[in-house]
């Protein structure tokens, strides 16, 4: 059965960013962005861009004179400019835009302009960012990570634990990489204005507008036409959208601007990028009486929308499992890389790994089969409504009796036995078996409706 709107995208009348680009006439705007993964910005020539064919307009971070994007920590200090200024924090952050009548032209015009930059040592890998001689990319600040360090692993606070097993697990960054890259058009009507943008928050897209522009939110209404993926990437606002709303008020007329494939690799939001530090505590039978969590969370260059996604992965940390005791805590780090945000997720998938891994190894420590362990651990089926350690409320469920069902599909005791036998013998191909389990955040956020009917009849 077709969807409703899947007959427009299968026969392509489905209309894209692109598509209302050249609907609207719009000029195209073409980023320049920083080829330095840290550098300090002496100059930019825009000289020679200005004079180019077709140009309609250059600018630089103090012609639009856009307020900064807030972030999550940094008092204020790590909040980021929409175009580049000062200093560049990551390859592909952009510094200038040309605004002409055509994309080639505006592709042709950037080439032109000239960016005298300083580079700076680059710190990429957040466990090296915590460390006090690196450089810092705020120096204002005085650190590269917004919150206080994470203590040392202890082993203390489990009186019932008779063993305790540590595991580190490095979650790598990943590129959403959507089959649309992102884009927007913005097309002004008076003391109006219409955006149309690949994304998945039109509200909050629409509010970021506003209070860059210093305009009411009803002058602002942003409209998602078909978008091709998103995947939470496209979840929040983009720079470039605000500086496209921008020139289009600015030259009073619509302006455009698409990704290229190379630089959504490098400017959407990037993914995951945690280092789990885990603590296990058991007694001999199996029984979990406590985990502790030490997380560093890589949020990139600024730390706006990864700055929150630890929180997450804290919040389900207990998984499918009956834990007394959690203790999570993470530490956010900044590093001269791509700003991380959610995608497919936003931390819950990097909390089922940790917890499930981290089974996986007290299994293997305490000699028991992984199935075993899940067993004597599981949240019981009439123990919900259940309350994890971490503050969730899991409504329902029967975790065991799935778990039955998947042991019995997927004839688990056999491939153990094949696995057992292969080994015996010293096969050349040995056999591998993987489990794992989890839960997932349903029924958050969403929108309310009221319909309210008065005695005279009339409804609001």
């Amino acid at each position: 059965m077709l969807r409703t709107e899947d007959r427009a995208l299968l026969t392509g009348a489905a209309r894209y960013v692109d598509d209302v680009a050249v609907l609207t006439g719009a000029a195209w705007a073409v980023f320049v962005r920083s080829v330095y993964a840290h550098a300090e910005l002496r100059h930019v020539d825009t000289a020679a861009a200005q004079g180019a064919p077709g140009v309609v307009a250059v600018c630089v971070a103090a012609d639009l004179d856009l307020p900064l994007a807030g972030a999550m920590g940094g008092d204020g200090k790590m909040d980021r400019p929409r175009l580049a200024t000062g200093r560049v924090r990551f390859v592909g952050e952009p510094i200038a835009v040309v605004v002409a009548q055509t994309r080639a032209q505006a592709y042709d015009a950037a080439d032109l302009v000239v960016v005298d930059a300083d580079p700076l040592p680059p710190v990429v890998d957040p466990l090296a960012a915590l460390e006090p001689e690196m450089p810092l990319l705020f120096p204002e600040f005085g650190a590269n990570q917004t919150t206080g360090p994470v203590p040392a692993a202890s082993g203390d606070g489990w009186p019932d634990a008779e063993v305790v097993v540590r595991t580190r697990l490095r979650h790598r960054r990943i590129a959403p990489a959507p089959m649309e890259p992102n884009g927007a058009v913005a097309v002004p009507e008076g003391d109006r204005l219409t955006v149309y943008a690949s994304t998945q928050s039109v509200f909050g897209v629409r509010g970021e507008i506003a209070r860059a522009l210093g305009v009411d939110e009803n002058a602002v209404t942003v409209r998602a036409p078909a978008v091709g993926g998103g995947f939470g990437a496209k979840g929040g606002v983009y720079n470039e959208q605000v500086v496209v709303a921008a020139l289009a008020r600015r030259l009073g007329g619509a302006v455009a601007w698409t990704e290229t494939r190379a630089e959504n690799l490098v400017n959407m939001t990037h993914a995951r990028a945690q280092i789990h530090d885990v603590e296990i505590g058991a007694k001999r039978d199996g029984t979990i009486v406590g985990l502790r969590i030490r997380t560093v969370a890589d949020v990139g260059a600024y730390p706006i929308r990864g700055a929150f996604i630890p929180m997450v992965t804290r919040f389900m940390a207990s998984g499918c499992y009956r834990i007394p005791a959690i203790e999570a805590l993470a530490v956010i780090v900044v590093t001269n890389t791509t700003p991380t945000g959610p995608y497919r997720g936003a931390g819950r998938p990097e909390a089922a790994a940790m917890c499930e891994r981290s089974v996986n190894v007290l299994a293997g420590a305490l000699g028991l089969d992984p199935i075993e362990v899940r067993r004597r651990n599981f949240v019981a089926a009439d123990a919900f409504p259940y309350r994890t350690a971490t503050g969730a409320t899991y409504d329902t469920g029967d975790y065991h009796a799935a778990l039955a069902e998947a042991v019995r599909v997927s004839r688990y005791d056999e491939w153990r036995a094949e696995q057992a036998t292969r080994r015996t013998r010293g096969d050349r191909r040995q056999l591998g078996i993987g489990l794992a389990s989890y839960v997932e955040v349903s029924g958050r956020g969403g929108e309310y409706g009221s319909v309210r009917v008065d005695l005279d009849g009339s409804a609001t």
